[in-house]
């Protein structure tokens, strides 16, 4: 989760709905470090991430980070030079390889290491990268993101990372670009002072107590391929309480971390993360790391979508901060941040943009699980109404989809204009044991990679036999909302999408004197035949759009 979430409200009357529309009308200036940063580089391309081995010293009294990872990668087509990024004011102290010193130069954010030789396409490597610094202090975490250095109420250091925006290589040397993971997964070997706990992603393997300096190191294992902005470090004086869920794929461990007074609060409010499993399994399919485990982890910011350690700084309340944003009522039925960054889970750690430019694919997927957390236990009728509560909060400012290969995101709007995007395609499916199907489909078919918009489209067409490019482009790439005029001409309904890409082509469900009827409507007049004359239209308002009755009927 990225952006933050604006209350806005549109205007409802009888027949028409509207919005104010922001339009900046400029294009972002775009450098050199952008496209570093955003594009896979001829020094990216020819090799394979296989695992990492992260090993850091975090020193709160200096609120620096020391450490070294390795890297294994396989080498795809012959190659040398081998691009790694580590943010200022972080650095790169030294960098090695079979024993070899090796050379390399600083490019602003990048690194350019020349390998001893060229690599033989099909070798596995390694190259080990030492490094240190005190890393940037997050301004306003999980939006503006670095090194969180706060205390608990008794004093106590305590302590996290939050970096999806500004990158994982805030704090840690890595190929910083989405499109690869480690396939081999990752250890994180973190050493913290003796009397704090760290948690960081997958499984806890051994603890070593070093009683001379007066450390600890907590080495965890992931087991999965992991994205680099879900790689995070948690520490504080925390203490862990654990369950097991009995889901899809067997027995899943959950573990929590919690400060040492919020366990009794933590022991009733964290309910909600197997209700948000036993909703999510039903409609998405599978934990998609059973392996590593599911965790909650208290930090000192609202939360993020960390990869198996999921983290949470709701303050133990139902909503978001305590509101609901849909303003229905329905967002006061469960803790937003628990269900919303567990979400993700399924949506940025198992399925993983390729570009942030595609950040949409993350965050409408799930905000719109929200929705399908309420239906499941609750009904439908609260689920609409907590979706048709989020339009208040659209904008329409800009497009969801960014700008390719400079690291640039869309829209905030990507959340509930998304979310209420996908609550209009599912009418188009017409049946709910198809778009759940199709949810379920999409995260085995593209379990643990990364993808593109283009995927997901052409995916969401095949399974609803319609080309769906229209519809896409017309939600994802502009910020206008489609507008569908109607008249009634004696027993002939005439429609028309107007405000809409060339080759809009939506059906959409009407109600006549309360009977419900599809009808077809295009850039240009179409008719449905046989409506009774001085009938009375309603729209279904659960498609995302407009409407204008033209003759006011």
């Amino acid at each position: 989760m990225k952006y933050l979430l604006y209350t806005i409200y549109f205007l409802f009357t009888t027949s028409l709905v509207s919005a104010q529309v922001i339009k900046s009308g400029e294009t972002p200036v775009f450098n050199h470090q952008d496209s570093l940063r955003g594009s896979i580089t001829p020094e990216r391309a020819w090799w394979d991430l296989k695992h990492y081995r992260l090993e850091a010293l975090v020193q709160p009294e200096n609120q620096s980070i020391d450490g070294s990872n390795t890297i294994t990668y396989e080498v795809l087509k012959a190659g040398q030079v081998m691009q790694i990024d580590l943010q200022p004011p972080m650095d790169i102290k030294k960098v090695t390889q079979k024993g070899k010193e090796l050379e390399f130069k600083r490019d602003g954010n990048a690194y350019f290491i020349t390998l001893d030789k060229k690599q033989k396409e099909g070798k596995t490597e390694e190259i080990t990268i030492y490094y240190g610094g005190k890393p940037r202090v997050a301004k306003n975490p999980p939006w503006d993101g670095g090194l969180t250095w706060s205390k608990d109420a008794n004093g106590k250091d305590f302590i996290a990372t939050s970096c999806q925006g500004e990158g994982a290589s805030m704090f840690w040397p890595c190929k910083d670009h989405m499109y690869d993971e480690p396939d081999n997964g990752m250890d994180i070997i973190v050493t913290v002072p003796e009397d704090l706990v760290e948690v960081s992603n997958g499984r806890l393997i051994e603890v070593k107590e070093n009683k001379f300096e007066k450390t600890k190191a907590y080495h965890w294992q992931v087991t999965n391929p992991i994205n680099n902005y879900g790689v995070n470090i948690n520490i504080g004086d925390y203490v862990n309480f654990s369950e097991q869920y009995n889901g899809e794929k067997g027995e899943l461990d959950c573990n929590y971390y919690v400060l040492r007074d919020n366990l009794s609060k933590a022991k009733e409010q964290f309910k909600d993360a197997t209700r948000m499993l036993e909703a999510f399994e039903y409609w998405f399919g599978p934990y998609p790391f059973y392996e590593d485990s599911y965790k909650l982890v208290e930090v000192p910011y609202l939360g993020m979508e960390h990869q198996s350690s999921v983290t949470y700084g709701n303050g133990y309340s139902n909503g978001y901060r305590g509101r609901d944003l849909s303003l229905s009522g329905w967002g006061m039925k469960f803790d937003f941040i628990i269900i919303h960054e567990s979400g993700h889970e399924w949506f940025a750690n198992n399925i993983t943009y390729k570009d942030i430019a595609d950040m949409w694919i993350h965050e409408s997927f799930t905000a719109y699980s929200e929705t399908l957390f309420l239906e499941y236990f609750y009904s439908k009728e609260a689920a609409n109404e907590y979706v048709l509560g989020t339009r208040s909060s659209i904008l329409n400012d800009r497009p969801i989809i960014g700008y390719y290969d400079v690291n640039y995101s869309g829209s905030g709007d990507m959340y509930y204009k998304g979310a209420n995007m996908l609550h209009t395609l599912r009418q188009l499916f017409n049946d709910d044991n198809k778009w759940r199907s199709a949810l379920r489909g999409m995260n085995e078919k593209y379990y643990h990679a990364t993808v593109t918009t283009e995927e997901i489209e052409n995916y969401l067409s095949e399974q609803l036999g319609k080309d769906l490019k229209p519809f896409f482009d017309q939600y994802l790439r502009t910020v206008e909302i489609p507008i569908l005029q109607y008249r009634l001409m004696g027993n002939t309904l005439l429609c028309k999408w107007s405000n809409t890409v060339e080759d809009f082509n939506m059906p959409v469900k009407l109600y006549v004197n309360g009977k419900e009827t599809w009808v077809e409507a295009e850039t240009h007049w179409t008719p449905t035949t046989n409506i009774p004359e001085n009938a009375e239209i309603k729209v279904d308002k659960n498609f995302y759009i407009a409407t204008l009755n033209i003759m006011g009927n």
